[in-house]
């Protein structure tokens, strides 16, 4: 009897149950469904920016090249006198001289012993022959009352040319005495800076002997090394832009083309005469460009480039604000009064809007919201 009345309550409870989720469902099904979000909302811009389109522009046509800083003319200083010692050096390495500026002595005790000894030859050789001439003279004047013999007179006037010749050889080596003695004071022969020094306190010098060299006017070339192709368009008088180690430039004119090239690497040589040396030494290697003229084309700010993976890139503005990422050329870099501009040789056409300021935050494709 207790079993008949436990199944009956089991039945009556999975009865209700059954009854309550089949309105549950339909309760559900009843009830409308939730919207779905919109697939074509609009996204949020990512950045706000300003745009600008490629400018016309003018800028010198260039030919670049690479060479090496010289001297313009190295003047090499040297002795002419023979077995002297040196006694005093005047100037080192970097000292500015002046044209006649004595550089080193040698000694001269025994030049100018020779010298005095010579002056007081010439000095007996003058009195000889004022003494000889008058004789002459006197002899000249006896002739026509022929106290004495032709034979006579001719001797005094032999003995006159005679003295006469004698001073005059006298002289010429007084003067030869002098120029070695003169020789004796090492003078700068121009002005300049001096580029180095040999001579040494008591070395005993030899004729020819390099003692100093001498940088004239402390001028500068730029021996560039240029291509054939592009020697034809470098004239004397063009002005060229160096570029020397440490990175300051300085500014030089096209003295000369050289009227050969070589034949191994088809390159000329270019003498370029630098104006302002400034910090820049012989012997230095440095970059420059040649002036050739102008060209016309398309420019950029620096702002609106982004370089990556070696590449430069402008971010394009196109429907609904978004931007396009495009790969360009680039050219010279123009200084102006705004800032500096770039030369995009390729990559964009006049006319394309594209980011100028904020671009390194951007990426393909993004959407951005553009103000004045």
């Amino acid at each position: 009897m207790l079993k008949n009345k436990i199944l009956a309550i089991v039945i009556a409870v999975a009865s209700l149950l059954a009854v309550g989720g089949a309105v549950a469902v339909r309760a559900a099904a009843d009830k409308p469904a939730d919207p779905a979000p919109a697939a074509s909302s609009a996204a949020k811009p990512a950045l706000t920016v300003t745009v600008t389109t490629p400018q016309p522009g003018r800028w010198p046509a260039t030919v670049s090249a690479n060479g090496n800083l010289a001297a313009w003319q190295e003047a090499i200083i040297g002795a002419e006198a023979q077995g002297l010692r040196l006694t005093d050096v005047r100037a080192q390495v970097g000292d500015r001289v002046k044209r006649g500026q004595v550089l080193a002595t040698l000694s001269a005790e025994t030049l100018s012993a020779d010298a005095a000894a010579i002056r007081a030859g010439v000095a007996e050789a003058e009195a000889v022959q004022a003494e000889a001439a008058a004789n002459a003279e006197r002899a000249r004047q006896l002739q026509t009352s022929g106290a004495i013999s032709a034979q006579q007179i001719q001797q005094y006037v032999t003995a006159e040319a005679t003295a006469r010749a004698r001073v005059t050889s006298l002289q010429a080596q007084l003067k030869s005495a002098e120029v070695r003695l003169a020789q004796t004071r090492i003078l700068a022969p121009d002005d300049g800076v001096v580029s180095a020094r040999l001579a040494t306190i008591g070395a005993v010098v030899q004729p020819g002997q390099e003692l100093f060299r001498l940088i004239r006017k402390e001028r500068l070339e730029w021996r560039a090394e240029v291509a054939a192709s592009d020697m034809v368009r470098i004239q004397p008088g063009q002005n060229v832009r160096l570029t020397p180690a440490g990175g300051s430039v300085v500014l030089g004119v096209v003295r000369m083309v050289a009227p050969t090239v070589d034949a191994a690497t088809r390159n000329g040589v270019v003498y370029v005469d630098v104006t302002n040396p400034g910090a820049a030494k012989a012997g230095m290697f440095a970059r420059g460009d040649f002036q050739i003229g102008e060209r016309e084309g398309l420019t950029l700010p620096q702002s609106a480039l982004v370089l990556r993976d070696g590449f430069h890139w402008v971010f394009a503005l196109g429907e609904g604000n978004k931007v396009r990422q495009l790969k360009v050329s680039v050219g010279a870099r123009i200084a102006t009064p705004n800032g500096e501009r770039i030369e995009i040789t390729g990559g964009v056409a006049a006319g394309t809007r594209v980011v100028a300021q904020g671009a390194g935050f951007l990426a393909d494709g993004d959407t951005v919201r553009v103000v004045q």
